[in-house]
């Protein structure tokens, strides 16, 4: 697919989407922070030409134009080509790092009469059920899948029941002997803010003699979504699986070029993977196109170290993409790197989500967390931002296992940096629901002018 017609989907899909541009002079009191700001030159630089409505088109093309991007799969390798292309568009030296990822299984549900548009409905597929393959059927709410939940005549339907793990293999087994055309697993609700993921249902008793029929997970939103639809009116469904095997993930790295490749190294990063399922506006849409505005941005500012952006793959799948990167480092080139700033969910438009935090893996403060820091007080934001917090879970942790100084930066929860926005990692991961521009913008403003004041 390309480029012209990822943005042309992209922009179609997004016709209906109106976000509040963000609109503040670079010398001005941003909206929200507590003080006046006392810039330096080279932040007016960064905040005069940084644009959260410019990084809205690409991020329109990775979260409508392509979707859910999933380790290894096609998804991935067309966001990874699409990415590459606007580096090397821009100017940059850049690299593709392949390396091997799991297996995948995949589901996608579609119907006649139409499935609410406002999600995305991709879900997972079981291994050890009917893979590559598609069936059509009536939905039946079966519940929780037993004896007395469903009529004795299910032939040929699809049935939505409840996940137990204890009685998955047996309802499927049920399903099985009453001729059911597939199952669909729905998750139990989470306490909110947090909602189900849709997720690849394991049935480890039948490995060796897969289910003959497709057995699907759905996350929440989609769950609640199937089960209103069955009870108002007949819901034809089209429920497809497939098997991504011996499968590829890339690094999208690139380089600043004419810089010395002995020099200090300012990194910026993100990862443009998703779970199942999830669109990934803001995990990790965002992340990946203030990466590429700040791309844009620096590109041409003077600067002694060498910038260098690193797009991640398979972070979702265990920090698969950065870990190898790192892996595959010199200790020569380790010591080059001055600080990594990794930019992990950095646009959500939930209310709470008022605090920027910055998350350390060992918890202590580092070179990235101090230029934040800075950065925050001549933009008038200190008060917005958190103390240097304990955290993993994302890409700064590969780094920081190996003595590098980075950290992760994202706007969550007052109270806590686990307290993550009810769209995450779900099929309403998506800029309508949750993107403020607004939040990007101080987000590009606070990491260009902190990555740009180490690399000079």
């Amino acid at each position: 697919m390309s480029r012209r017609r990822m943005l042309t989907i992209a922009l179609g899909g997004a016709a209906t989407v109106a976000l509040p541009t963000p609109a503040w002079a670079a010398t001005g009191q941003r909206p929200g922070a507590a003080l006046p700001p006392t810039l330096t030159g080279r932040d007016i630089d960064v905040a005069k030409r940084v644009s959260a409505q410019r990084a809205l088109e690409h991020l329109k093309v990775l979260s409508i134009g392509i979707g859910p991007r999933i380790g290894g799969t096609r998804s991935e390798r067309v966001a990874a080509g699409y990415l590459s292309g606007v580096l090397d568009k821009l100017g940059y030296d850049v690299e593709l790092q392949p390396f091997p990822v799991a297996d995948k299984f995949l589901a996608q549900l579609s119907s006649p009469r139409g499935l609410p548009s406002d999600l995305n409905w991709q879900c997972g597929a079981s291994p050890h059920a009917a893979l590559d393959t598609k069936v059509r059927g009536d939905v039946l709410d079966a519940k929780l899948g037993g004896e007395a939940d469903y009529p004795a005549d299910v032939r040929g339907k699809i049935l939505l029941i409840d996940y137990v793990a204890d009685t998955r293999e047996t309802v499927v087994a049920l399903a099985v002997a009453r001729k059911a055309a597939a199952v669909i697993f729905l998750p139990a609700d989470l306490v909110e803010p947090r909602r189900a993921s849709a997720f690849s249902p394991q049935l480890p008793g039948l490995a060796t003699t897969p289910a003959p029929i497709p057995v699907v997970g759905v996350a929440q939103a989609q769950k609640h979504r199937l089960r209103e639809a069955c009870k108002t009116r007949k819901l034809p469904l089209t429920l497809s699986t497939v098997a991504h095997r011996g499968l590829t993930s890339n690094n999208v790295i690139a380089n600043t070029p004419r810089r010395s490749s002995t020099g200090p190294v300012v990194m910026v990063s993100a990862h443009y993977d998703t779970v199942i399922g999830a669109p990934g506006a803001n995990d990790d849409g965002s992340g990946t196109v203030l990466c590429l505005e700040l791309a844009r941005v620096l590109r041409k500012l003077p600067a002694t170290a060498q910038v260098r952006f690193a797009l991640w793959g398979s972070e979702e799948q265990g920090l698969i993409g950065s870990r190898y990167y790192v892996a595959q480092l010199p200790q020569a080139e380790r010591d080059r790197i001055l600080a990594v700033y990794q930019n992990d969910m950095v646009a959500t438009s939930w209310d709470p989500a008022t605090r920027y935090w910055l998350l350390s893996f060992d918890g202590l403060a580092n070179r990235a967390t101090d230029e934040v820091t800075a950065a925050a007080v001549r933009l008038g934001y200190q008060p917005r931002i958190s103390p240097v917090t304990l955290r993993g879970s994302s890409d700064h942790q590969s780094f920081q296992e190996v003595g590098i100084a980075a950290a992760n930066f994202s706007w969550r929860g007052e109270e806590s940096p686990a307290l993550l926005e009810p769209p995450y990692h779900s099929p309403e991961d998506t800029i309508a629901k949750n993107i403020s521009l607004e939040r990007l913008q101080v987000s590009l403003e606070l990491i260009g002018s902190a990555a740009y004041a180490t690399a000079v």
